[in-house]
């Protein structure tokens, strides 16, 4: 897929409802070989997916190992708008908690002294997190009115032909 129209995809109306959202679905390859996909709070700054976690999370090995991931981020309600990404995960180990962390579980309910308790708990916790930033390399919003799955889009192509003749 061109850069273009990963871009075009991520800037319709519906994937940027998506990309505000907190939380995505993340799929990767385990060390056992067998796949994975796991909740991760991540946050989007235009250009590439950014999740944090802690320095001993399970994931970064499989991560280092096989950096081809693939994320999914969709709503409750039906029909359902999906948007689904890939890309490669790059791994940044950084010192003390980045902002985007902050940032990404910034939506949460809290009164401001929760918040403030939050985050000097979060600060005690961890020296350092790991940044876990993904550029997509492909991209699809499905909303099921203007954009369907790829199996069901066959179908309906086969459909039409058959009706013509």
């Amino acid at each position: 897929m061109h850069p273009n129209e990963i871009t075009e995809v991520l800037n319709r109306p519906g994937s940027q409802e998506l990309l505000a959202r907190d939380v995505a679905r993340l799929a990767y390859v385990a060390k056992d070989g067998t796949p994975r996909t796991i909740p991760i709070a991540f946050t989007w700054n235009g250009t590439e997916l950014v999740m944090c976690t802690s320095t001993n999370a399970p994931k970064l090995p499989s991560l280092r190992r096989s950096p081809a991931v693939a994320l999914t981020i969709d709503t409750e309600v039906h029909p359902p708008t999906i948007l689904l990404i890939r890309g490669r995960a790059e791994l940044d180990v950084v010192e003390g908690i980045p902002a985007e962390y902050l940032e990404m579980n910034g939506t949460y309910t809290m009164t401001p002294e929760q918040r403030v308790e939050w985050e000097a708990e979060v600060r005690s916790l961890y020296d350092g997190m790991v940044r876990i930033v993904v550029t997509p390399t492909w991209a699809k919003l499905i909303d099921f009115e203007t954009t369907l799955p790829s199996a069901v889009e066959e179908l309906v192509r086969e459909r039409e032909r058959r009706e013509r003749g």
